[in-house]
């Protein structure tokens, strides 16, 4: 079979459509997620016995099951359960934030912890209070530690939201789906989708490698 570009072109403008959708609903549930994360990163790290376990079992279970399943909880059982009406376009991005959420949470609780707890000794030591040495102290170098797993974490989060698809919203993948199922060229509609992604993830990875070389991170 002929590899038809013309097909690719014609596709273009729902594609993009479809792009700019994907990186709504990536940018918008990474940006939750990072608050979620963070605030569940430092109560595992530093939190009383209760916050601790409230946040480790916020993070055993969204890292224990799929996120195909949450989306489709908040989704479908969600509304049934709290009697409210939630739209494809956001149980999507609830689902990154909640699974993302989960995942930075680790990261943040390792990189805070990975500092040597006699700068922390050193901070409280000086008369400072305890958010100061976390946020001047300790969070500075906590900071540059977490950047390449929090990078590898969005681009992650960004391929995922290919899986909402099952909700009906209309990604990159989902275009890519109505398209192929309306010229039946497979192809050439998949080679384009799988080309869009790479750019997405290449471009996110290029810019990551420029913080990590700004910061001097090796």
């Amino acid at each position: 079979m002929d590899f038809d570009w013309s097909v690719i072109w014609q596709a273009l403008p729902e594609l993009f459509k479809g792009a700019r959708l994907t990186v709504l609903i990536a940018l918008a549930g990474l940006a939750g997620g990072l608050v979620i994360g963070f605030a569940a990163g430092l109560a595992r790290a530093y939190g009383n016995i209760v916050l601790n376990a409230i946040a480790m079992i916020y993070v055993e279970i969204i890292r224990g099951t799929p996120i195909i399943v949450q989306v489709m909880f908040i989704y479908f059982a969600l509304p049934i359960l709290a009697d409210v009406r939630i739209n494809p376009l956001a149980a999507a991005i609830m689902a990154i934030i909640i699974n993302a959420g989960a995942y930075i949470a680790e990261i943040v609780r390792g990189a805070f912890l990975s500092v040597h707890r006699g700068l922390r000794e050193a901070g409280l030591a000086l008369g400072l209070p305890f958010w100061k040495v976390l946020l001047y102290i300790i969070g500075p170098l906590a900071f540059r530690r977490m950047i390449p797993a929090l990078g590898n974490q969005f681009i992650v989060s960004l391929k995922d939201t290919s899986l909402f698809i099952v909700i009906g919203v209309g990604e990159l993948t989902r275009q890519g789906q109505e398209i192929m199922a309306a010229n039946f060229r497979a192809v050439e509609i998949w080679s384009a989708v799988a080309m869009f992604y790479l750019i997405m993830t290449g471009t996110l990875t290029l810019i990551l490698r420029l913080t990590e070389k700004r910061m001097r991170i090796l």
